[in-house]
């Protein structure tokens, strides 16, 4: 699996490049009281990848939210004492070394 996705990596580092690339030209993006003049390949791409992270953004408080809060809703609540939720130890103990 990790080649995979070292290989999709590279596939995208390469396609930014071929799209930096093919468009050499200058842009400006003018947003009022800043003004930003870089390349056109530069200026797709930061808004591509501003458009990816608030799209993650967008799905993390529509969808993960909500469910986690319904997660924590739906499970019982554990007794003060502990003693009814066993809890597996996953550290080796002093007896077995």
């Amino acid at each position: 699996m990790r080649p995979l996705r070292a290989f999709i990596a590279f596939l995208f580092l390469a396609l930014g490049v071929v799209v930096g690339a093919l468009n050499p030209g200058m842009a400006v993006v003018d947003l009022g009281i800043w003004r930003l003049e870089a390349a056109l390949g530069v200026v797709l791409l930061a808004a591509l990848l501003g458009g990816v992270l608030l799209g993650g953004l967008a799905m993390v408080v529509a969808v993960v939210v909500p469910l986690r809060r319904e997660l924590r809703r739906s499970m019982p609540a554990a007794e003060p004492s502990g003693a009814s939720v066993p809890t597996a130890s996953t550290s080796p103990s002093s007896s077995e070394a």
